[in-house]
Order: C-alpha cells, then structure tokens, then sequence
C-alpha cells in the first residue's frame, strides 16, 4: 500500500512539474529573456520612479558624496561608458559616490549607478575604475533587474508546484519523509534557479562592459584587473571587507574568461587623467580620521619627488589641517605650471578664502570663471565662498544663471 501511495504522489509531483514546463518556453528558459517579458513585469517607466524614490532615501540618508568635483569626475566617466553602451538611448544615467569605506559598486532601477568611496580608493587605475562601472551601466542596459523580477515570478509558480505536490502526496497518505524531501527540493530548486541567474547576468554584464570599455578608449583588461586585485585580497585597504565579492561573486573562471575576452580587442594603452587623481586624493583627505593623519599620508614622500596629483593631495591635507597659507603656495604652483585643470584655480582660491585673503580669492574665481564659464564644480565652490563672505545675492545670481544654462543636477 505504501509503494503504491509513493507512486502516486511521484506521478503528482512530476504531472505538476510537467505542466508547468509546457507552459514556459525552452527559449526563455535556456535564452536570456529580450525585453517583453521584463516589460511585462516592470516597465521602464516603472523602473524609474522606482529608482528616484530609492535616491530620495540614500539622499536623506546622508551618505552621498556631496563634493562636486567627485561627483563632476564620476559622471564624466560613467557618461563616457554609457554612450557606448546605451546605443539606443533607451535609458537615462546618472552617477553618484557613497561615502562608505565599503569596497562597492551597485545599479539601482532607472539608471542611477553608486559607486562606494572605498572602491574608488582601492582602484589603482582609471581602466580599473572604468571597469567596475562599464559592468554597472551593462546591469541597466540589459535590464538585468526587470529580468531577475520576472525570474523570480517563474521560480516562485516552480517552488509551489513541487510543495503543492507535496502536499498532495501527504493527503494521499504518502510518508512524511517524502513530503520533507519534495519541500527540500521545492527549496534547492529555487535558490540553483536564482543563483544560476544570478551568474548569468554577471557574466552577461562583464562581456557587454568590457565591449563599451574598448568602444570608449579605456584599456579593456581594466575589469579583469580590477577582480583578480579584491580576489586576491592586495587592495590597498586590507582591512575593508571587499563586499562587492559578496555582491558580484568573483571567481578564477570569470578573472580567466574577462580576460580572454578582453585579447579580443587591440590593446590599447591608457593613462590615467589627472582628474582621476584629484578625485582619489580628495577622497583620501576626506576618508583620514584627523586631519594631521591626512597630512601624514600625503608627506609619505619629499615634495620635490612627487606627482603633481600627490602635491595636490598635500595641498588640501593642508588646508583641512588649516596651514593655509603653505596650502596656498602648492596650489599657486599648481595652477602657474597648468593653468587648464580647473581644480587647481579652485583649490587656489579656497586656501586664500581660508587665509583670509578675500580680494585674492575672488580674483582667483573670477579668472577661473572667465577659462571655465558656467563650469558647475567652479560656481558651486564660488558660490560657497560669497555665501561665507556675506554675499548671497551674488551667489544667488550666479547659481540663477547655472541652472538657467546647464541641464540640473540634484
């Protein structure tokens, strides 16, 4: 009696899982899915207001990175990849820096890719850094969270239909060992269908970033390099915990496999921009506990030795560590020697408004605006320095005439 209760609820079980099979295409289980099913589940439309009421949460928060000469860099670069990547203009971007000494990076639903202040740190290139995020916009154009959605709806009918069976089998009188492992079944089921998907859409990402990483001039080795370093554990942060190994699992097959794909394109040789290390010396400045650790950090090495990024480095040490005055003579040097990096006539006229050399600060701005018009990181510290001074109409004016001229930003 028992053998023939056993039958009947395999044949239950498996009358079930037939059933649901018949009613799911092969190509959309063995095929990652083109865009009308995602569609059906969340729209784009829906995507986006789901992504901006996330942003009004991480903004209230307080944890975004609100410097706008970091987030000026992030979205040049970010813009940069997703031109190559979002050939069809389907989706907008927009790219902003958390301030957290996580190893991170993450794209949430319409377009909005963070970046955590602990990776950009534990980049050691700007291919690097190109890297992470060409696999973050990849995420977006391929739609990867309406897809997970709406594998989740299918994994979801796949799990009750097995525990549905169960349950039958249990009222036909089956054993309760039986039903335990069908439940134990319906359960490992789902979780190798999610982490299977899972795998997928990061392989799926990887092979279309490293594509936009080539098309927008970065060296496409930059991804692989990036992985194989936080795999290892030899970033310059040791004691960060790498959590984008928990959020994009990285192992020696898909180091090996990005690599491959990259030979596939002519190699190609890159320097990092300048702005990549004043963003990671801002940063570092901005992430030491004291100001005279900041300090520290940048005397590592004797002046006449270092990089024009690493005096730079220095010079806002410096500044935060209120030596105003030795702040002031890098950033003049700086500037004199190359008058087009804009983050040296602002780092210039800051140390002059701290040393309170207000005529010369506002000279310094002014000679700035007439270079760089309208440059948002420029009017936005020029406005903070009238505001300090006492001249909010002037700032008014001034940041009246930017949102009237240059597309707005939060």
């Amino acid at each position: 009696m028992t053998t023939g209760l056993l039958r009947k609820s395999a044949l239950i079980l498996t009358s079930v899982c037939l059933t649901l099979a018949v009613g799911v295409p092969a190509a959309e289980v063995n095929l990652p899915d083109i865009g009308s099913p995602a569609d059906a589940v969340l729209s784009k439309n829906d995507e986006a207001q789901l992504g901006r009421a996330i942003m009004r949460q991480i903004r209230a928060s307080g944890e975004l990175v609100e410097d706008p000469q970091v987030t000026e860099y992030i979205n040049e670069v970010g813009h940069r990849l997703a031109a190559q990547a979002n050939v069809e203009g389907n989706h907008s971007f927009s790219f902003f820096v958390v301030d957290s000494p996580v190893i991170n990076a993450f794209a949430l639903p319409g377009g909005f890719i963070g970046v955590h202040t602990g990776l950009l740190e534990a980049t050691r290139s700007e291919d690097e850094l190109a890297g992470v995020l060409a696999h973050e916009v990849a995420h977006v154009t391929q739609r990867h969270i309406a897809r997970r959605v709406h594998a989740g709806q299918r994994q979801s009918i796949l799990s009750t239909a097995i525990m549905l069976g169960a349950i039958l089998a249990g009222a036909a009188g089956a054993s309760s060992d039986a039903m335990q492992g069908a439940i134990a079944v319906a359960q490992g089921t789902a979780a190798q269908q999610n982490i299977n998907f899972t795998r997928a859409n990061e392989y799926e990402a990887d092979r279309v970033g490293i594509s936009s990483l080539a098309a927008a001039g970065f060296d496409p080795q930059g991804m692989g390099s990036f992985f194989e370093v936080i795999s290892r554990g030899t970033t310059p942060h040791e004691y960060r915990l790498p959590e984008f190994l928990r959020t994009h699992p990285v192992s020696s097959a898909r180091i090996a496999e990005a690599r491959g794909r990259a030979r596939d394109y002519a190699p190609v040789h890159t320097n990092d921009s300048i702005n990549y290390g004043i963003t990671r010396a801002r940063l570092i400045v901005e992430s030491t506990d004291t100001p005279e650790e900041a300090v520290s950090y940048f005397e590592r090495e004797d002046y006449e030795y270092q990089s024009d990024v690493e005096r730079y480095g220095r010079a806002i040490a410096y500044l935060r560590d209120g030596r105003n005055n030795e702040a002031t003579r890098i950033f003049e040097e700086l500037a004199n020697k190359d008058p087009q990096i804009i983050a040296y006539h602002i780092g210039l006229a800051d140390s002059q408004l701290a040393a309170d050399l207000i005529n010369d600060s506002l000279d310094t701005f002014d000679r700035a605006l007439e270079l760089f018009p309208r440059n948002l990181p420029l009017v936005i510290h020029y406005s903070e320095a009238l505001l300090r001074i006492g001249e909010p109409t002037r700032a008014h004016d001034m940041l009246l005439d930017l949102l009237n001229n240059v597309p707005a930003t939060p």
